[in-house]
Order: C-alpha cells, then structure tokens, then sequence
C-alpha cells in the first residue's frame, strides 16, 4: 500500500466544521423567520413562536415539510424563494458532505498517485525508516535532495505514519518483496538505501534489490556486525556502513583524542562548522596538485577509487577526476555549494 503524504486534518475537526456550519444554518433561517413571523399562518392560526419557528426550520431545510406552517404574505415567499430555498439546498450539502469528501479525496489520491507514479525516476529509496532511515533521509534533504523524490518502504505502521507526516511517499510492507519494490520503482531508482532493524533482513532486501536491477542502481546497505559486511558485499551492495564498528572506533577516539571526536561531529553536522564535499575537477585544475587548489582537498576519486594524498598516484589531477574537500558549510549556502559541487 502507498501512503502519499498529505496535509494533516483530524475527522473530529472535520466534522465538527460541518457541524458548526449547520447549526449555524439553522439559527439565520431561524432569525429570518421569526422576524417575518406574521406573514406565515399555521394549522391552529394562533401565530408563531419562537418554537415554532425553529420547527420551521428543521422541516424546511430537511425537505419534510409538512405543510402545516405555509407562508401567506408575499413578503415571507419572497424570502422562502430568496433565503429559505437556497439554505435548504446548502443545508443537504452538509449533510452529505461527509459522503463528498471521502469520494473526492478518493478521486484526488487517485490522481496525485498517478502523478507520481509518471514524475517517479532517480530517485532514492530507503528500505527501513528507523533511526538510521531517519538520519539517511535527513542527510539527504540536509544536502537538497528533494523530498519528493525519497521513497520509504517500511512494514512497520507507525513508522510509516511518521514518514508520512514528515512529506515522504511510504510504501507499506516488506522490503524483501520484489513485488513492493517494483512498485516503489526500484529499476528507475538513483539508489537503495538498506537499513532494517537486522542484517539478515538487509542481506534479503539487498539479494533482492541486486536481482531486480541487475547492479545497475547503487545499494548502500547498513550492518549491525562488522562480519556481516562481507556477506552484505557478496549479495550486491556496492558499499557497507558499519554502525557498530564505527560507533566503537569514535568510542575509543573519545577517550585517547577526545578534540577528533567535536571534529568528525562538526563535518557531520550540516550547518555548524566544516563539512565534506564532492565534486568534479575543472579543467584548468588537470595537472596540478591537489594541494594547490583553493579548497583542502584530503582526496580524490578516480575510477571509483579512493585514494589518500600521500600516494603517489595523488600527485596530479586527472581528467575525470573527484576532489574531496573540506569547505565552510556555515559560510556558504548549501544551494550554492551544491550548485557549485554538481557543476
């Protein structure tokens, strides 16, 4: 099942509008009624109170009419004509606007979801919206990756009223189910993000992602356990974040470096101080040092490989080459660095 996100708006809330509306309704035919009291006649021809004018008022509008109050004078038709005849088509409305709103809302998630299913291409999908679903997406978003352009596949059901409610598309189920993530359209896809509860999941939703796209899209799979990694690798995931290893190894900075620790937060912490960068080198930067460009670049990727400035294959940029660098993210507007790191 898709959830599309939506604006949030209770059922109390709702009907408690309607409800308003017609108690509203109610009370202005009743004014104009009891105002005009002596052009109308009833049944015992001794006048009509207040009562009775509220009488009038729930028959008319509800289209019982009885007949046993009619309007005499033309002044009180004019009105009935004018005031009571419109009200009592505006009043079924209300009445039935429960039965209205829910085929419309139909009609138009029907139509949103079409939408979206024809704009839906390189986008990324993250199996799993946990902690680590949760800061992958904030990541992404933190760096201008649209949001609309981010499907969640969760099984869990608060977690995807929660995806929901923070604008994503949330397909509910298993992600392990190639029928799911063809719905999600996992061969269109930019790339896969795999973070489940469990590494024997991630290594299902990643043997299933691998087949359905055949290593074409990028999987980025999460692992509790450093010996799962391997495994992960194997089933097709082009890269293996370790939650537990890396959690540890900063554990251990903390007590023998404890400045590391405020540094990789800061480049980790969009906004705050330094931040990593990525971007292609410019042609008047081929030939030169890394070490010569205006931003600290610590290393560059060529051919999908890292490599550190102290190897000697760093000595000099390349054509094709990646730069990563260090650059002030509390300077510089992300969508300026972003346009810059995509150029």
């Amino acid at each position: 099942m898709i959830h599309l996100p939506s604006p949030p708006r209770g059922p109390l809330r709702a009907l408690s509008s309607r409800l308003v509306a017609a108690v509203a309704l109610v009370l202005g035919i009743v004014c104009v009624v009891y105002a005009d009291r002596d052009g109308y006649r009833d049944v015992n021809d001794d006048g009509l109170t207040l009562l009775d004018c509220f009488y009038y008022a729930v028959v008319s509008l509800s289209t019982t009419g009885y007949g046993d109050i009619t309007p005499t004078s033309e002044s009180a038709r004019l009105i009935n004509v004018i005031v009571i005849t419109p009200a009592r088509v505006l009043f079924l409305i209300i009445l039935v606007g429960t039965t209205l709103e829910v085929l419309t809302e139909q009609y138009r998630t029907n139509a949103r979801l079409t939408r979206w299913r024809k704009l839906l291409k390189d986008h990324v999908i993250v199996c799993g919206y946990g902690t680590k679903g949760r800061s992958a997406v904030a990541a992404l978003r933190e760096n201008g990756f649209d949001g609309k352009r981010i499907v969640v596949v969760e099984s869990d059901r608060a977690a995807v009223r929660q995806a929901t409610a923070d604008g994503l598309v949330a397909l509910e189920g298993s992600a392990t189910r190639s029928s799911l993530l063809a719905e999600a359209h996992v061969k269109d896809a930019k790339a896969v993000i795999i973070a489940t509860d469990t590494d024997e999941a991630n290594v299902l939703v990643t043997l299933t992602a691998r087949q359905m796209t055949a290593g074409k899209v990028r999987i980025i799979a999460a692992a509790r356990e450093a010996e799962n990694a391997p495994l992960l690798k194997q089933s097709g995931a082009h890269q293996v974040i370790v939650s537990s290893a890396t959690a540890g190894r900063l554990l251990g900075l903390s007590t023998s470096a404890p400045p590391l620790i405020d540094v990789v937060e800061d480049l980790l912490t969009p906004g705050r101080g330094m931040a990593l960068a990525l971007r292609s080198a410019d042609r008047a930067e081929v030939g030169k040092s890394p070490r010569k460009v205006s931003e600290l670049v610590i290393a560059l990727v060529r051919h999908g490989r890292v490599l550190s400035l102290a190897s000697p294959e760093c000595a000099m940029i390349e054509t094709g080459d990646m730069l990563v660098y260090i650059r002030d993210d509390a300077a510089v507007p992300v969508e300026s660095t972003l346009t810059r790191d995509s150029a």
